[in-house]
C-alpha cells in the first residue's frame, strides 16, 4: 500500500493521514479544527504565563482572549471572502461555510490589532506594553495552527527536490495548480505531487520568532519593540514563503499575491514602529504614563 504522505529525502513515510479526528453524534470533527483549538489553547496558556510576568492578571488575559478569538475568526473569514469575492458574490450562503475552509491569517492579525487597541483603551492599559505581551501568544498560535494545513493537504508550494520536499497522493489532494500537476512523481505504484511544505516553513518561522522574542523581551528598551520585531520578522519570512505557494489569494483581476503585499507593508510598519519607539524613549522616561 502506497503511503499517503512521504518525505522522500528524510525517510519519513506516513501510511495514513486522516482529516477527521473523531465524530460527535455522527458529526465529524476535523483535525484542522482540533489544531486551531490547540493553537488557541497554546496562545492562552502562554499569555497567562508571560502576562503574569508583565503584571497582567489571569482574568484580564482570559477576557482579552475571548474577544480576540471571536473577532479574529470573523476577521480571518472576511479577509478571505473579500479576495475571493468573484466566487462568493454568487454563493452568499457559502460565506458562512467555515467548515469548508477559507480562513486567512492576515485577516486574523489585522483584526487582532484592532481588538487589542480597543481593549487597551477600554481597560485603560498601555497599548504598546500589552501588544508586546499578546503578539508572542499570537505567533505561538500560528506555529501550532499551521499544522492544520498539513492534515488538509493544502497551503503547499511549487515542485521541489529539496531536503524537506513532501509528497501527497494526487488522488487525495483537493487543489493542485497546473504547474505542480505537470511534475508529478511515480513511486510505490502511486502518483504523487512533490512540493515545498510551506506550512512547515511558516510553522518553523513562527516558532523561531517566539523563542527569539521570549529571550529578547528581557533586554528590550522601548515599549512596542517586541511587536515591531514580530512584524518585521514575520513580514519578511512570510513574503518569501508566500512566493513559493501555488494557492495564494490575488488582488482582483491580477496575478499579484495579496499576502506578499501585506507582508511588505507589515515589515515596513514594524521598522517604523521600532525607529519611532526607540526615538521616543527619552520622552517616555521623562514623562512616564
Amino acid at each position: 500500500m502506497a503511503p499517503e504522505v512521504w518525505f522522500p529525502h528524510l525517510g519519513i513515510q506516513i501510511e495514513r493521514l486522516p482529516q477527521t479526528a473523531f465524530t460527535v453524534f455522527g458529526f465529524p470533527i476535523y483535525i484542522y479544527g482540533v489544531l486551531i483549538g490547540l493553537a488557541i489553547t497554546a496562545g492562552v496558556l502562554h499569555g497567562m504565563f508571560y502576562g503574569e510576568r508583565q503584571g497582567y492578571n489571569h482574568d484580564l488575559i482570559y477576557s482579552f482572549m475571548i474577544w480576540e478569538i471571536l473577532f479574529c475568526i470573523v476577521g480571518a473569514r472576511l479577509y478571505y471572502v473579500i479576495f475571493q469575492w468573484d466566487y462568493y458574490k454568487d454563493n452568499l450562503v457559502k460565506i458562512f461555510a467555515i467548515r469548508e475552509g477559507g480562513l486567512a491569517i492576515y485577516g486574523a492579525i489585522i483584526t487582532a490589532f484592532i481588538v487589542g487597541f480597543v481593549f487597551t483603551r477600554v481597560k485603560k492599559l498601555n497599548f504598546w506594553d500589552f501588544a508586546d505581551t499578546a503578539i508572542i501568544c499570537l505567533a505561538l498560535g500560528q506555529a501550532v495552527g499551521r499544522w492544520g494545513n498539513f492534515f488538509n493537504r493544502e497551503a503547499f508550494g511549487t515542485y521541489t527536490n529539496s531536503l524537506f520536499a513532501i509528497r501527497y497522493l494526487v488522488s487525495q489532494t483537493a487543489y493542485i495548480a497546473p504547474e505542480v500537476l505537470s511534475k508529478t512523481v511515480e513511486a510505490a505504484g502511486a502518483r504523487y505531487i512533490q512540493v515545498h511544505p510551506t506550512f512547515l516553513y511558516e510553522s518553523a518561522l513562527c516558532l523561531s520568532i517566539v523563542i527569539f522574542l521570549d529571550i529578547y523581551t528581557r533586554f528590550k528598551k522601548a515599549r512596542g519593540e517586541i511587536l515591531a520585531i514580530y512584524l518585521m520578522a514575520y513580514g519578511i519570512g512570510r513574503f518569501f514563503i508566500e512566493g513559493l505557494r501555488t494557492d495564494q489569494l490575488h488582488v482582483w483581476g491580477t496575478n499579484i499575491a495579496v499576502s506578499q503585499i501585506v507582508s511588505v507593508i507589515a515589515a515596513l510598519i514594524g521598522l517604523l514602529i521600532f525607529i519611532i519607539r526607540r526615538a521616543m524613549l527619552k520622552t517616555e522616561k521623562n514623562h512616564p504614563e
